[in-house]
């Protein structure tokens, strides 16, 4: 069994749904792109602002040879509902036990395993590097960019967690790109509430309600009302995506809100401290935008939810 083969198998003891393997070469074909969004203030305040560690492994770790990267799907089977009467929803992304720890623990855990085998220098990553984690997953053959430019992966669908790890392994046996499955489909760019997406492949992220409820910067009012009850995170071009209704379940059972059944309790948040706030949702992978954020959608939500009870209800509360 070859170094690969041995990965792959400890990845699978160690309940990492997706794995894909690829070099270390610079990711060219992103240049022109990322220059079109920086040039053109589609760029967001939490990304990389050095185009040249966006691309290059070696600017992040010089002595990079593999990449491999890992995915777990949160695609959870849970519909049970929350008793809040004024309610917000939640991503799914943000339902459970944040992400970012779980897959982290993931990719250490298979370090170990790896260690085992073989000495080896890695940089492990979920969402906090500067590389675009979407890429290396296409790269790696984790799955194909959908028209919403997810990673769709042919067993899971798009609702799958990327974290990646830089390594000095040599694997030359690398996996292929998946073909494109979108076909004529374009239900994910109709469904878009905002029209972030603005083609096939194109989203503007600065319109994507994920970003809006997000963001400190200032929301333009027609963006707000369209950001309907969404507290953190928006759902809706993966909801509507035929590839996501047969796939397989989520097994991970840290994704499951057990907290929050998957949405926030509005008037709670209004009146709620910082440390209530994270003693209760600070488990959450969105709790780190804070108390202050999730107030301001939550007002936001109330306004838009347009009972002539709810203006009266925000006055009070914040009196």
């Amino acid at each position: 069994m070859d170094l690969k083969e041995i990965i792959i198998k400890k990845s699978k003891e160690l309940n990492i749904d997706a794995i894909g393997f690829t070099d270390a070469l610079p990711l060219f074909n992103l240049e022109e792109y990322l220059k079109y969004r920086y040039e053109n203030n589609k760029a967001t305040e939490f990304e990389e602002t050095d185009l040249r560690k966006r691309i290059d492994p070696k600017l992040t770790m010089e002595n990079c040879k593999t990449i491999i990267v890992i995915g777990l799907s949160y695609n959870v089977d849970y519909r049970q509902k929350a008793n809040y009467k004024l309610r917000g929803s939640l991503s799914r992304s943000s339902w459970g036990v944040d992400y970012h720890r779980v897959v982290m623990d993931k990719l250490v855990q298979l370090a170990k395993e790896i260690n085992k085998v073989q000495d080896f220098d890695y940089k492990a990553y979920v969402d906090t590097g500067p590389l675009i984690d979407r890429e290396l997953a296409y790269k790696a053959g984790m799955g194909y960019y959908g028209k919403n430019c997810n990673i769709i992966n042919q067993r899971y669908g798009s609702f799958i967690f990327i974290g990646y790890m830089l390594t000095d392994l040599e694997i030359d046996d690398f996996d292929d790109i998946v073909e494109n499955q979108c076909g004529d489909c374009e239900l994910c760019l109709t469904a878009c509430p905002t029209n972030a997406l603005e083609d096939s492949h194109r989203l503007n992220p600065k319109r994507c309600i994920s970003y809006l409820t997000q963001t400190k910067d200032e929301i333009d009012i027609d963006l707000k009302k369209r950001m309907g009850v969404k507290i953190y995170g928006c759902d809706t071009c993966q909801l509507v995506c035929p590839k996501n209704k047969d796939a397989e379940k989520s097994k991970h059972e840290e994704f499951i809100p057990y907290v929050t059944k998957g949405s926030i309790d509005l008037k709670e948040m209004l009146v709620i401290s910082n440390k209530e706030f994270k003693n209760k949702y600070g488990h959450m992978a969105g709790s780190w935008r804070g108390k202050k954020i999730f107030k301001r959608n939550a007002i936001n939500a109330l306004n838009n939810i347009e009972e002539k009870n709810n203006k009266e209800l925000i006055n009070k509360l914040l009196k």
